[in-house]
């Protein structure tokens, strides 16, 4: 009998693991890269590939669905997520099986070889123009749906990247909510997500902040440097650089709206190297410094001061500079790289034909195994060897 009984516990114990579903996760890491390709100048996506391998750059974001690309990823164990633009969404939003042709023609078609971990439904839908922002549900509820009919929801997950647009009041964070006539829109997207699994997708960029109100944001508590911070008056939390704060502004406005326990992933972040005459701080030491400090901040796998048990994943826009991105000269000047794969600057990557000078800057597992996180005297040099490039 007693054999019996520990027959039928273990039974019963494993009926409620296979019970339990597994909520998808696109971004298994906390380092990405947005894989924008607005140019007629840069590498192949095979180049690329070979590009990012040499990185160690595993997650990868692209905003369409180019079967060049996609196939580009085949067998290389990267992960990508790939897009559905915005001009795509009322026709996905409004006929089901367009939704199922579309996901069998370029998702289905490349798994398991390419490691399709995420569709990105639209991109900064809501928050501006109106134009698409009736058809984001719907393509999202149809992509979804189809995924689920092909079995494939438990590998592929649907999220849809939000810029800061859609917030009122985003300081101090705590104040954050938002804008009235984006609750609409957004309030049944976050039930279906919550719904799904998926996280709250936030493009956000200190670089544009500072832009914005160089008059109010010490450039320092942008770019990660040392600084006298923000408190927030309400939560009595203390901030030491900008990023922190505007994922915690996004956290603050997810609760007051009902959606406390949704994850919030930066899906855009970054700083530009050039700009125009009224772009001063787009510089190549000022992009070199954020995108450095932000490697290392990532790498640290830690939260915020509002969620500290959420490590902060983010994609670091973008590969390259992209020559044909309409726009301010910044828009063009977001790259790690040149098109034709040398750094832009150096954050401690090799460019895609390394050189001596390619990465005078440590790796990320240098950094850790130095210990180096936390230590002021180390980002003093940091910051010297900025001011001397």
């Amino acid at each position: 009998m007693k054999s019996f009984g520990v027959h039928l516990f273990i039974l019963v114990f494993l009926a409620a693991i296979a019970s339990v579903s597994v909520t998808v996760q696109a971004f298994t890491g906390t380092y990405g890269i947005n894989y924008g390709r607005i140019a007629n100048n840069i590498l192949s996506p095979d180049e690329v590939v070979t590009l990012l391998k040499a990185a160690k750059i595993k997650n990868v974001r692209i905003y369409d669905f180019d079967h060049n690309v996609i196939k580009a990823f085949s067998g290389t164990g990267l992960e990508l997520v790939v897009g559905l633009p915005n001009e795509n969404l009322r026709d996905v939003s409004a006929n089901a099986d367009h939704a199922m042709n579309w996901v069998k023609d370029n998702v289905q078609a490349y798994l398991p070889h390419t490691q399709i971990r995420g569709i990105a439904i639209g991109n900064e839908v809501l928050g501006g123009s109106d134009e698409f922002s009736g058809f984001l549900l719907g393509a999202v509820k149809n992509v979804y749906n189809a995924l689920d009919r092909l079995k494939l929801s438990h590998v592929v997950q649907v999220t849809t990247a939000h810029s800061q647009a859609v917030f009122d009041d985003s300081f101090p964070p705590s104040s954050c909510v938002f804008k009235d006539n984006v609750v609409q829109y957004m309030k049944p997207l976050l039930e279906f997500f919550s719904h799904i699994g998926s996280p709250f997708c936030l493009n956000a960029y200190p670089f544009l902040a500072y832009m914005y109100n160089k008059d109010r944001i010490d450039i320092n508590y942008a770019l990660f440097l040392p600084t006298e911070g923000a408190d927030d008056p309400k939560t009595k939390l203390h901030y030491d650089n900008l990023l922190d704060a505007q994922i915690d502004a996004a956290y603050a406005a997810l609760e007051k709206a009902g959606f406390g326990k949704m994850e919030v992933i930066i899906t855009e972040t970054g700083w530009a190297s050039h700009g125009d005459e009224n772009e001063a701080a787009a510089t190549a030491s000022n992009a070199r410094t954020y995108n450095y400090n932000l490697r290392k901040r990532l790498a640290k796998m830690k939260g915020t001061p509002l969620r500290p048990k959420n490590a902060v994943k983010a994609y670091v826009f973008a590969i390259f500079n992209e020559n044909l991105k309409p726009g301010a000269t910044s828009e063009r000047n977001f790259g790690l790289f040149k098109p034709d794969g040398s750094i832009s600057y150096d954050i401690g990557f090799h460019g895609y034909k390394s050189s001596s000078a390619d990465s005078s800057l440590p790796s990320l597992k240098e950094i850790r195994a130095a210990g180096w996180f936390g230590s002021y005297s180390l980002l003093t040099m940091a910051t010297a060897l900025v001011l001397l490039f």
